[in-house]
């Protein structure tokens, strides 16, 4: 169980449950037995102080100094969390009722132990939670059922991040109908600067100018709407203006989907690895061998049975330790994962892991990467953005060398030709980028699709040797569930509450002595 790094100040006549953190830590004045409880001492962190004499009560001294920094308002200490690792441990408290150990919160929301520790103290601290302290050391922390409205209310970011989620979402929407909007004015500029350079060369071949009513001068305006102009694929984009009828992507968004994609199809892969991982731990009773998490993680090959180093990553997470059972087998235990403040219902282990795995994950067996495509759009629509970007790519070259062919004069005199003179080179490089993009991206595609498809297949071997385990593998599974211990943390079991005064707990020096001492007789 990990040690609370942040002290806890309490009044002994308030009797508001919140809790402040104190730069300096409190002091506790015992009696001299004290060498037994040097284990609570190191747990929470506190200085035991002994007094020269029978002493039959508990006394805590508080720097008033210390506390008054740290008034309640004065600062939300939840703010300064990711707004990502505030929800998941928000949210894993909220699956466990409320009662939670940071190992619980650890394992189920996919965090470090150390972020779900910090976690739980901010949000323990702005929602008037309290801390349970059981007869072995574990801390627990308790909210209450109003915590959440509780937070909102002291919380600004909280109230804003609904906003600026949704601003974000529209600035992300506007961009992609922007790029669409930009492939339609560049060919509506393209063509029609290429008939105006028709008509214009038409004219002066003529006498009768007069009679050329159409003709372009020097003060041309256009004045044509976009979709009198692009009567020939009108059908298409009145289909698509907004959605299809299947509530397909959005014709012009996915013009941009075509060029740059839709983003990383495996997009929070990580929390649902990590949420994969911890929860397998704690339902195993804390104790795994290697092969059972790699269907989980990213091993590039199976060939190296021996090399059990694609583990460390999950050890550091969650602040696992290597043990070797008696035929030598290397075992991995996680202690904060053993300690739990929600009873469960878990009979520990089947047979042997890998049925045990199939049963608990159903069609989770293990951690499946998407491959990258292209584009999600669907054929039509691609397509269509194929027809319409070589469109323009055709109008943009044709255009092009009719520039070229156009002396000085007549360029400058029309207000057009000077305007499509002036943006050409961006109309060029747009309509080349509209397929070099998407080139450059396929083939970096086939080389990202290549290495998730190892990685998969990896996964899949691993699965399979767990589901037919051979001799050597079902001995190391059975190991790891006898050593597997799952510890429920009942009310039974605290001996210390922050909720309220030590006056009123009623445990003096002799209890707390005995309780350590059994401690420490098991240690």
């Amino acid at each position: 169980m990990s040690s609370v790094s942040s002290l806890f100040i309490f009044s002994a006549t308030s009797k508001s449950h919140s809790i402040f953190i104190a730069p300096k830590p409190t002091v506790f004045i015992l009696k001299p037995q004290q060498s037994s409880l040097t284990y609570f001492a190191r747990r929470l962190n506190v200085k035991f102080r002994p007094l020269k004499g029978p002493c039959r009560r508990i006394r805590a001294s508080v720097d008033v100094a210390s506390t008054s920094a740290f008034k309640p308002g004065a600062s939300v200490e939840s703010d300064k969390l990711p707004s990502d690792i505030r929800k998941r441990a928000m949210d894993a408290i909220d699956s466990f009722g409320g009662r939670v150990t940071a190992g619980d919160v650890a394992s189920k929301a996919g965090l470090q132990l150390s972020e779900a520790q910090k976690a739980l103290q901010a949000l323990a601290t702005d929602t008037n939670g309290f801390l349970e302290v059981s007869d072995e050391g574990d801390v627990l922390y308790v909210f209450p059922k109003s915590y959440r409205s509780n937070l909102v209310a002291k919380s600004f970011k909280l109230k804003i991040e609904p906003l600026l989620e949704k601003t974000k979402m529209a600035a992300e929407y506007l961009l992609k109908v922007s790029f669409g909007t930009t492939l339609v004015a560049s060919i509506v500029i393209v063509y029609v600067t290429i008939i105006s350079l028709v008509l214009s060369s038409k004219s002066d071949d003529d006498d009768n100018r007069g009679r050329r009513s159409r003709s372009f001068d020097t003060n041309f305006t256009f004045y044509a709407s976009p979709r009198d102009l692009f009567w020939f694929w009108d059908p298409y984009y009145k289909k698509q203006q907004v959605h299809d009828d299947s509530g397909g992507m959005n014709f012009i968004a996915s013009l941009f989907s075509f060029v740059f994609g839709d983003g990383d199809p495996n997009q929070g892969i990580e929390e649902k690895r990590w949420k994969l991982i911890g929860q397998y731990i704690s339902s195993n009773g804390g104790v795994v061998t290697a092969e059972e998490l790699a269907p989980y993680l990213d091993i590039e090959s199976s060939s190296k049975t021996d090399d059990e180093s694609y583990i460390l990553p999950v050890l550091l997470r969650f602040d696992g330790q290597p043990e070797v059972d008696g035929e030598g087998n290397i075992l991995y235990r996680f202690p904060s994962l053993q300690r739990t403040g929600v009873r469960q219902s878990s009979s520990g282990r089947n047979e042997y892991g890998g049925r045990r795995q199939a049963e608990w994950f159903g069609n989770e067996k293990f951690l499946k990467e998407k491959k990258w495509q292209l584009s999600n759009t669907s054929p039509s629509q691609k397509a269509l953005a194929i027809g319409l970007g070589g469109l323009n790519l055709f109008g943009v070259i044709i255009l092009g060398a009719m520039l070229k062919d156009v002396g000085h004069v007549t360029v400058s005199q029309s207000s057009l030709l000077s305007l499509v003179s002036g943006i050409f080179p961006l109309l060029q490089v747009y309509a080349w980028s509209f397929f070099t993009i998407p080139a450059v991206r396929w083939v970096l595609i086939q080389n990202r699709n290549a290495k998730i498809e190892r990685r998969n297949t990896t996964r899949k071997k691993y699965v399979s040797a767990l589901e037919r385990p051979d001799l050597s593998l079902r001995r190391k599974l059975l190991s790891a569930g006898d050593m597997a211990k799952r510890t429920f943390i009942g009310q039974e079991r605290i001996v210390y509450s922050t909720d309220r005064d030590l006056y009123e707990q009623g445990y003096d020096a002799k209890q707390w002595e005995q309780r350590f001492q059994e401690r420490d007789r098991d240690v």
